[in-house]
C-alpha cells in the first residue's frame, strides 16, 4: 500500500528546509510526495514558484485538511498543525529553537518559538509525533518548559548544516562562482528577519543601509568582495525588485545579492568574514570556523539559555563610529575557531539522513530502502562575475614594470600616488564619462552591438575628448586598451595572474604617464593588487581602426 508524505510550508524559510528532505524518500515507489501551504504566514512571496519547481502535487490547505494521510512533515508551527490527519514531524528552520515569541498564556515568561507549550500542546496534550532536536541541549530546555511534549523529541542532527559540512572541499569552486579572485576576501552580509536585525525595518535602527556605501568607499574594490544575504521574509516580503531597488547603490559598486533559499550556504562556505547579526547565519558561519563580526545583537528576542544567545554576548562587534576596514582585518587575524558553535549546531554530524530516514519511516511503518540515507550535495551557483559601475578613483604607483594600485568607489584624499578616474560606460550619471581618465565596458570580442574592441575605443575617444584611455574588457583575464599617442594594445594575463583586467588596464594607463613604452615585443607588467602580484602581458593591437587624436589634457599628463 503507497504512503502519502505531505511536506507542510508556512513560508520560504520554512519550505527551504523541506526541501533538504527530499531525497530521504528518493527511488521509492511507496511513497507519494504531496506539498501544501498553511496559508498561515504573511510571508506568501515565493511559495508558487517554488511548488512550480518542485512539480509535486499541491493540496489547498482545507484539503490538506480533510485528506487522509500518513505523514506530514513541517519546519514551523505556522497553520492549525494539529488539524493534520497524519503522523506529524515537525522539523526546526534554524539552529535550534533560539527565539522567544509571543506571550505565554501563563504571564510566567515569553515563550521560546518551538519549545513552550505555546507551540507543542492542543487542549493540554501533545499532537506532535516527533519533535525533532539537532542537540541534547534543546531536549534538556524542553524538560524544563514542556514536560508533556519530551516524549515525541527526536534527536536527529541538522540536515542544513550537514549539507554544508559535505560541501566544505568546495570552497574556492563556490568562491570562483561568486566572481572572488585569489588574494580577494569576501565579506558576506547578513540580516535575520527582525525589527532588530542588520536590516532592520527601514526606520532609523536600520543599519544596512548606512554600512553598505561605507563598506564600499573603505574597502578596496580589488582586495574585497562584497555579498548579501537577507532572511526569505526580507526577501520576499518586500520583493526582490523592491530589495535590488533599495541597494542599487550597493549593487553598482559591486554588491552580489545571494539567493536566501539556494545559494545562501554556498556563499557561507565561500566567506572570509560575515557581518551578520542574531539570525541563524551568523551562528552557522561560526560553527564552520569562519569569522563574524555582528552589527546587532537582538537583545531581547534571544532565548537567553540558548547556545546562539551565548554566541552573540561573546562575539565581537563592529563600532559604526570607526573605520571599518581596521575592524575587518583585525577579526580575520585574530579569529580563532571556537569548536563550542559547531558542538551546539548538532550533536550528530554528517548523521542527519539516516536518523531522519529511520524517524520517518517508523512512523510510516516501513521498512527504509536498502540504500544509504543521503542528502542531497550543495549546488554550484550560476557564475556570478563582478560588475561595478560606480567610478572608481584609483591611486598607482610606479616602480619600473611594477604598479602598485587601489581602487575605491571614494576619492581617497589625503593618500600618496598618481590619481586618476576610471568610469564604466554604464554609470548611472553622464557626466562622469566626461571626467574619467579611463572608461571601460565589458563585451565579447565579436559583439556586433559594440563593434568589437577597435570600434568600441575608438569610439569612445572620439566621443568624450579628456579621456585618456578606452578599456573593452573581452574575458575575466584580458582587454583590448586603446591608449591615446600609443594605439591599441592587448593586455592579457600571465598563468599565475589572477586579477581584474581593468585594474590592470588603469595600471597601464599610469605606467604609460610615467613614460612607459610598449616594445615591438611586448613587456610584462606586475600589478600590485588584491594581495598579491599580478603579471599582465601587454603587446602592441591590430590597428583595425583610427585611433581618436589625442587631447591636450592627455599630451599633458604622457609627459
Amino acid at each position: 500500500m503507497q504512503r502519502r508524505v505531505l511536506l507542510v510550508v508556512h513560508n520560504v524559510t520554512s519550505a527551504g528546509r523541506l526541501l533538504d528532505l527530499v531525497p530521504l524518500f528518493h527511488d521509492d515507489f511507496r511513497v507519494q510526495l504531496l506539498v501544501t501551504s498553511t496559508g498561515s504566514s504573511a510571508f506568501q512571496g515565493g511559495i508558487q514558484e517554488l511548488f512550480a519547481e518542485l512539480e509535486l502535487p499541491v493540496l489547498p490547505w482545507e484539503q490538506a485538511l480533510s485528506t487522509p494521510l500518513d505523514l506530514a512533515v513541517s519546519a514551523s508551527f505556522g497553520g492549525e498543525l494539529a488539524r493534520i490527519k497524519a503522523h506529524l514531524s515537525v522539523i526546526s528552520h534554524g539552529t535550534g529553537y533560539t527565539k522567544k515569541l509571543g506571550k505565554s498564556r501563563t504571564g510566567s515568561r515569553e515563550p521560546t518559538f518551538g519549545l513552550s507549550p505555546e507551540w507543542l500542546l492542543d487542549e493540554g496534550k501533545p499532537f506532535v509525533d516527533g519533535l525533532v532536536l539537532s542537540h541534547p541541549e534543546q531536549l534538556e530546555r524542553l524538560a524544563r518548559v514542556c514536560a508533556p511534549a519530551v516524549p515525541a523529541a527526536v534527536l536527529a542532527g541538522d540536515p542544513c548544516f550537514d549539507r554544508m559540512l559535505a560541501a566544505v572541499p568546495y570552497r574556492e569552486r563556490f568562491r570562483r562562482a561568486l566572481g572572488v579572485r585569489r588574494g580577494q576576501r569576501l565579506v558576506v552580509l547578513n540580516s535575520t528577519w527582525n525589527p532588530e536585525g542588520l536590516f532592520g525595518s527601514g526606520g532609523e535602527q536600520d543599519m544596512l543601509p548606512g554600512l553598505l556605501p561605507r563598506l564600499a568607499a573603505e574597502l578596496p574594490a580589488d582586495d574585497y568582495r562584497l555579498a548579501a544575504v537577507l532572511h526569505p521574509n526580507i526577501w520576499y516580503g518586500h520583493g526582490p525588485g523592491q530589495i535590488r531597488v533599495w541597494l542599487d547603490r550597493a549593487r553598482r559598486a559591486g554588491l552580489a545579492l545571494i539567493d536566501p533559499v539556494r545559494a545562501w550556504r554556498q556563499a557561507l562556505l565561500a566567506a572570509d568574514l560575515v557581518l551578520g547579526d542574531f539570525g541563524a547565519v551568523s551562528y552557522y558561519a561560526a560553527a564552520l570556523g569562519t569569522p563574524v563580526l555582528l552589527a546587532a545583537d537582538g537583545a531581547g528576542v534571544l532565548d537567553p539559555q540558548a547556545p546562539l544567545a551565548d554566541f552573540v554576548r561573546h562575539a565581537p562587534r563592529v563600532d559604526p563610529l570607526v573605520a571599518l576596514r581596521p575592524q575587518i582585518e583585525r577579526t580575520v587575524a585574530r579569529h580563532r575557531p571556537d569548536p563550542a558553535a559547531a558542538r551546539f549546531v548538532t550533536s550528530e554530524p554528517a548523521r542527519s539522513a539516516e536518523l531522519l530516514r529511520r524517524h520517518f519511516y517508523a512512523l510510516l511503518s516501513l521498512p527504509e530502502p536498502a540504500a544509504p540515507a543521503s542528502l542531497e550535495p550543495l549546488a554550484l551557483p550560476p557564475y556570478g562575475p563582478r560588475k561595478v559601475t560606480a567610478p572608481l578613483h584609483v591611486r598607482a604607483h610606479v616602480d619600473g614594470v611594477d604598479i602598485v594600485i587601489e581602487r575605491s568607489t571614494e576619492h581617497p584624499y589625503g593618500a600618496d600616488g598618481d590619481a586618476h578616474l576610471a568610469v564604466h560606460e554604464d554609470t548611472r550619471r553622464p557626466g562622469d564619462l566626461d571626467l574619467a581618465d579611463v572608461i571601460t565596458r565589458e563585451g565579447r570580442p565579436d559583439d556586433p552591438r559594440l563593434g568589437g574592441p577597435g570600434l568600441w575605443t575608438a569610439e569612445v575617444l572620439r566621443r568624450h575628448p579628456h579621456c585618456s584611455a578606452a578599456v573593452y574588457v573581452t574575458g575575466p583575464d584580458s582587454c583590448t586598451v586603446r591608449v591615446r599617442r600609443h594605439g591599441v594594445l592587448q593586455v592579457s594575463a600571465s598563468d599565475d595572474a589572477d586579477a581584474d583586467p581593468a585594474a590592470a588596464a588603469s595600471a597601464l594607463y599610469t605606467w604609460l604617464a610615467h613614460g612607459g613604452t610598449v616594445p615591438a615585443g611586448g613587456v610584462v607588467l606586475r600589478v600590485h593588487t588584491a594581495g598579491g602580484v599580478h603579471p599582465f602581458r601587454v603587446e602592441a593591437g591590430r590597428p583595425d581602426y583610427r585611433a581618436a587624436p589625442p587631447s591636450q589634457r592627455s599630451r599633458n599628463r604622457a609627459r
